[in-house]
C-alpha cells in the first residue's frame, strides 16, 4: 500500500530533533511521499531546502499563510515567486481565510489570498488553500480565478454539506485529515466522504496537528506524524465502503496528478 501525504509541516520545530526517524516511520507505514507546507516566507524557504536535500520523497508548496498574512508584502512576494520555479515546490500556498483566529486582519488575509492566486494563475502551479469561518468570502474571492487555476485543493476540510457542495461546484479537490476520526466533532465527515468524487480526494496528515483521537494505544505525545496517514485511510475507506488498498492506490494517484509529481525511487524500485 503506498499513500501520499499532501500536507505536513515538517519544518515545525517539533520535529527538529527526530525528522530522520519521523520519515523512517513514515515509510515504514507506506507513506512514500510528502508534501512539506510552507506557511511563510522562512517557512516556505525552509519547506523547500528541506524537500531537495530529501528529493524523491519529500517536496514543498510555498505560501503565507493567513494567520501571518500581516507579514506579506513585495519582498515575500518575489520570494514565493523564486521558490515556485524550483522543480521540488510542487503548489502555492498555504493560503486562503481564517476568521475564527483573526491572527491577522481580514484585509490583509484577503490582499495576501489574491496574490497568491494570481500567482499561481500565472505559473500554471496548483494552489493549497485553507478555509476556516470564511467560506462565503473565500469562495466571493476564488471564484473569479479559478479558471484561470490549474488545479485547488481545499486542505483539512472540516466543513458541511453545502461548504462541501460548493467547493465541488468549483471543481475544488479535497483534502481529509485526521478531524474524521474526531468523534466529538468529526464525525460528520464520514457522511460526507462519499459525495466527493473519486478522482478529488485525497489524504494528509497536517502534522504535527490533528492528532487522531481514536488512536489505540493512545500515543505517548499529541505530536501528529505521517505515519499516522495509515490509520486516517483505514477510517476513510471504512466511510466510504472500500478496502483500504483500493482507497489508498485512488488517493495516490490523485495526488500524484494534482501535484505533478516525478516518478520517485519507489516507481524504480517496482519496475
Amino acid at each position: 500500500m503506498e499513500l501520499i501525504d499532501i500536507g505536513a509541516n515538517l519544518c515545525h520545530e517539533s520535529f527538529a530533533p527526530d525528522l530522520d526517524s519521523v520519515l523512517d516511520r513514515a515509510a515504514c507505514a507506506g507513506v512514500q511521499r510528502i508534501i512539506v507546507t510552507g506557511t511563510s516566507r522562512a517557512d516556505s524557504e525552509a519547506a523547500a531546502a528541506l524537500a531537495r536535500r530529501h528529493r524523491g520523497r519529500l517536496h514543498a508548496t510555498a505560501g503565507v499563510h493567513p494567520h501571518v498574512a500581516q507579514s506579506f508584502d513585495r519582498a515575500t512576494a518575489a520570494t514565493i515567486e523564486a521558490l515556485a520555479a524550483r522543480e521540488e515546490v510542487v503548489a502555492i500556498g498555504e493560503t486562503g481565510l481564517d476568521f475564527f483566529r483573526d491572527f491577522s486582519p481580514r484585509g490583509d488575509q484577503e490582499r495576501a489570498f489574491e496574490a497568491h492566486l494570481d500567482l499561481a494563475s500565472r505559473l500554471g502551479l496548483p494552489v493549497f488553500l485553507h478555509e476556516r469561518d470564511a467560506h462565503l468570502r473565500f469562495v466571493e474571492i476564488l471564484r473569479p480565478y479559478r479558471d484561470r487555476l490549474a488545479r485547488a485543493v481545499i486542505h483539512c476540510f472540516t466543513g458541511d454539506r453545502r461548504n462541501l457542495d460548493a467547493y465541488l461546484d468549483l471543481d475544488l479537490h479535497v483534502g481529509f485529515t485526521g478531524w474524521i476520526c474526531d468523534e466529538r466533532r468529526g464525525l460528520h465527515l464520514r457522511e460526507l466522504a462519499g459525495r466527493i468524487p473519486a478522482d478529488r480526494l485525497m489524504l494528509e496528515t497536517d502534522s504535527p496537528y490533528l492528532l487522531p483521537r481514536d488512536l489505540r494505544p493512545r500515543p505517548r505525545t499529541r505530536r501528529n506524524e505521517p505515519s499516522r496517514l495509515a490509520h486516517i485511510a483505514r477510517v476513510v475507506a471504512s466511510a466510504t465502503g472500500e478496502t483500504v488498498e483500493a482507497l489508498a492506490a485512488r488517493t495516490t494517484a490523485t495526488a500524484r496528478a494534482f501535484f505533478a509529481l516525478p516518478p520517485g525511487p519507489e516507481a524504480a524500485a517496482g519496475e
